[in-house]
């Protein structure tokens, strides 16, 4: 899969998908060459805030404090992705979609690209930036969910694929914001 194709994705029911569905890459490989690497970033960016700003964010944290949620924040993404993918798999079955673990596994492994990218924002010292930028990209993670359940789940129906992305955005909120919140309790 090729990242550059993402923000096309987000708008479209082909850019990039129609390639992604043609290479089907293995469960292992999006782990290895997406999940993995893109996980590094965030804890990565919470490392750096923390030990170079962190009072902007969460004043009176110490910079040990923002290492050890840097850690915990890589393991609890790593968990995140299966979790979601098995959810996203519970999600289509109850409304009898034809999907296996694999295509809701890629869904899962696609969808957080934008959140992942976000965290690039705490370069620059500001709650509020970083505050518009997560939602900017949780926006961009809904198009990204809601074009992909079109494609990977082949839905004809708009609305279906709709309702879907609607209950595996919310679902993929709850665990973004328990994310946030493993930082922000350290």
């Amino acid at each position: 899969m090729n990242l550059m194709q993402t923000p096309k994705m987000i708008f479209s029911f082909h850019e990039g998908w129609d390639e992604l569905v043609r290479i089907h890459p293995s469960i292992a490989r999006l782990f290895a060459l997406l999940v993995l690497p893109m996980s590094l970033l965030p804890p990565a960016m919470i490392y750096y805030a923390g030990s170079n700003y962190g009072d902007v964010f969460d004043p009176g944290v110490t910079a040990a404090q923002w290492h050890s949620a840097a850690g915990i924040f890589f393991i609890a993404e790593l968990l995140t992705v299966p979790a979601m993918a098995w959810l996203i798999h519970l999600v289509v079955k109850t409304i009898d979609v034809e999907a296996d673990y694999h295509e809701c596994y890629t869904l899962a492994a696609i969808a957080p690209i934008p959140l992942w990218l976000s965290s690039l924002m705490l370069l620059v010292p500001s709650l509020f930036a970083n505050v518009i930028v997560g939602g900017l990209a949780m926006a961009c993670s809904f198009g990204l969910i809601y074009h992909g359940v079109a494609t990977l789940f082949r839905l004809r129906e708009d609305v279906s694929a709709f309702q879907i992305a609607t209950v595996i955005a919310g679902a993929g909120l709850l665990a973004w914001l328990l994310l946030m919140q493993i930082v922000l309790m350290h």
